[in-house]
């Protein structure tokens, strides 16, 4: 028997090994997923807002925090953290979060579904909602 051979079948025995020890035991819990329904992304929020971002916050507040979360940190199960580099002003402009409201969105960078449009908000209450993630995501250093 050859030398590559003989570190084949090692290399095979010790993997039977090791599955056959740590067989029927309970994996690790998985604690980088969150569960349904809590915030996705850990955000940290800016020691004061401008007049156009409260404004913002508090239409954020009523028309997007349902899916993405409370300061949009995500909500795990609804909606994806807008405070997040794929929705950086390089990526993501500011006329996409105008056109998502207007149109909704087809399900691209996660797997949350599509988001439906939003009737009921203006484009200036989209602007403010924009100044307000805006300033989350300068306060958690995406630029």
């Amino acid at each position: 028997m050859n030398k590559f051979t003989l570190a084949g079948a090692a290399v095979i025995a010790a993997a039977a090994g090791a599955y056959f020890l740590t067989a029927g035991t309970d994996p690790a819990p998985d604690t980088t997923t969150p569960a349904e329904g809590e915030a996705i992304a850990a955000v940290t929020l800016p020691d004061t807002l401008s007049p156009e971002a409260t404004m913002g916050k508090r239409a954020f507040e009523a028309v997007c925090a349902a899916c993405h979360g409370e300061n949009a940190a995500g909500k795990q199960g609804y909606g994806p953290p807008l405070v997040h580099r794929i929705y950086e002003p390089s990526h993501h402009g500011d006329m996409a979060f105008q056109m998502a409201a207007q149109r909704g969105v087809r399900a691209h960078h996660w797997p949350f579904g599509d988001m439906p449009p939003q009737p009921g908000v203006t484009r200036a209450e989209v602007a403010t909602i924009v100044a307000y993630i805006r300033e989350l995501q300068r306060a958690n250093g995406i630029e």
